[in-house]
């Protein structure tokens, strides 16, 4: 518990399943820590991650990959943990399958509405119903065959239809070869290639949390505009393009107009929590790249703001404390790595 917060005793007892270091899920114990009033708990597949050894937690499992979600439930009973946040994309798609199991063991699971997710686990069927929807998007198709890059351009962006988020396996291409290759390496790996408009950077590059009530109401938002001149934010700079990475950073402030950009975005597609828009911007306009219906690894920087859309998320959970306008802490939000020490006896 951080210094100054307010008592655990009596409080709701949290479990985040998935605490690797610089995650998200200890983003969100931090957050939950800011505010206090509540019992965190941690669990994680392996035994080297971070989180399992970080103090702030109440207390942490270890549990194997083998029957995950029952794993999961067994580390929450033991806790007696109720609620339940996953800690990154994979223990949400497992989770968020689970989520009528979870309930009959008495724990609820908090995130976005289960077709949301589904959705969002496809960019070609995503960005297909949001060009349905009327909403603006930059060229993505399918990637089999040459003729594809002409309906996208080049330079464009390759990348696979799932599991890309934090800018894993996110390639720039300048030449139709060179995507081809790239497209032929995410289908090696089984999964499907697609091709995305490069959108450059000169008008910004955002990432907007838009924390959507059960019923669809629109709690709030927040946009963060990221600062692409350091290591951490860049997954890579050259030949005319840049490819941020996982690690978002920058000015966050008062940006009205984005972030009813992306509450449009949430609204259309039925987000019942949270969700994370990432894009960039070109002549005012907000063009999606990444949707994730949960909370974001920039969630602490929210928060230190004063847009902690954990707490709020889980106030209204417990309690039906609808969230209130907040005032946001204008400026530079920066982040780095932190490094601990596991004694050999004490690794789990």
């Amino acid at each position: 518990m951080l210094p100054g917060s307010p008592s655990t005793k009596g409080a709701a007892r949290v479990m985040i399943a998935g605490i690797g270091g610089a995650s998200l899920g200890t983003e969100i114990c931090k957050c939950m820590r800011l505010c206090g009033g509540y019992q965190v708990y941690g669990c994680d597949v392996s035994a080297t991650a971070f989180g399992l050894y970080e103090s702030g937690f109440a207390g942490t499992y270890l549990i194997s990959r083998q029957n995950y979600v029952q794993n999961v439930i067994e580390a929450c009973h033991t806790a007696r943990a109720t609620w339940l946040i996953p800690g990154g994309e994979e223990p949400m798609t497992l989770l968020g399958r689970a989520s009528d199991t979870l309930a009959q063991a008495g724990i609820r699971l908090v995130g976005n509405d289960p077709s949301v997710v589904g959705l969002c686990a496809d960019k070609e069927e995503t960005f297909k119903r949001l060009a349905a929807l009327g909403i603006s998007i930059p060229r993505t198709i399918a990637l089999s065959q040459p003729a594809d890059l002409e309906y996208v351009g080049l330079p464009c962006i390759v990348k696979p239809a799932t599991g890309s988020g934090g800018s894993a396996g996110v390639f720039y291409a300048v030449t139709v070869d060179e995507a081809l290759i790239y497209a032929e390496f995410i289908r090696r790996s089984g999964r499907v290639p697609i091709a995305q408009e490069y959108v450059d950077v000169d008008e910004g590059e955002f990432t907007v949390g838009v924390l959507s009530l059960p019923d669809g109401r629109i709690a709030g938002s927040i946009a963060l505009r990221r600062a692409l001149d350091a290591k951490l934010s860049l997954s890579y700079r050259g030949r005319g393009g840049v490819v941020s990475s996982g690690y978002s950073q920058g000015h966050i402030g008062e940006y009205p107009d984005i972030c009813r950009q992306a509450e449009k975005i949430a609204s259309a597609i039925g987000s019942r929590g949270p969700i994370n828009v990432q894009g960039r911007v070109r002549d005012g306009v907000l063009l999606p790249f990444e949707i994730n219906p949960r909370f974001s690894a920039s969630t602490y920087l929210r928060a230190l703001a004063g847009f902690n859309e954990i707490n709020m998320m889980l106030n209204f959970l417990i309690a039906g404390k609808l969230p209130t306008p907040t005032t946001i802490r204008s400026g530079w939000y920066l982040r780095s790595l932190t490094e601990t020490y596991v004694p050999d006896a004490q690794l789990k």
